[in-house]
């Protein structure tokens, strides 16, 4: 599994023309499913993000996660992780996996996040979303449970 996470003032996520999701100041993370990424990948995943040190504390120093900031999570899924560039101009998506088993995954990482004791929502998977978010920082971070970054 592959994540972008972003730090956020707020953000939302609109499907058609109604928001379904949103979070204020917190985490937009966008996930892309792999083919044979498993259920420990999801519970992997969710962990380091909720323990991710990326929110300042007092002192202006990045030693807060983001339930230590009392932040919420706004998660969205996204195939286009998962694109494999190496080869010429157009990506292909073979490396992700097929709707059923991504959705299957988000799921399970939706839930490990809330085991976590994070606040989260969620867009609606496989639809086509507008998300609108405000950058804080900006703090960008990749995870990728394959690679363990």
């Amino acid at each position: 599994m592959r994540a972008v996470l972003q730090r956020v003032n707020h953000a939302a996520v609109t499907v058609d023309g109604a928001v379904i999701g949103a979070c204020e100041s917190g985490l937009l993370v966008y996930v892309g499913v792999f083919e044979g990424d498993q259920v420990s990948d999801a519970a992997k995943l969710a962990d380091k993000i909720a323990g991710l040190r990326i929110f300042e504390d007092q002192y202006g120093k990045m030693n807060n996660n983001v339930r230590d900031a009392r932040g919420g999570i706004l998660a969205i899924s996204n195939f286009t992780l998962a694109a494999d560039t190496r080869k010429g101009r157009r990506p292909s998506f073979g490396l992700a996996a097929c709707p059923g088993d991504a959705e299957a995954m988000f799921n399970a990482f939706v839930e490990a996040l809330k085991d976590c004791e994070c606040s989260t929502e969620t867009g609606r998977f496989g639809a086509h979303m507008i998300i609108d978010s405000q950058a804080n920082g900006p703090v960008n971070v990749i995870l990728d449970t394959r690679g363990e970054a």
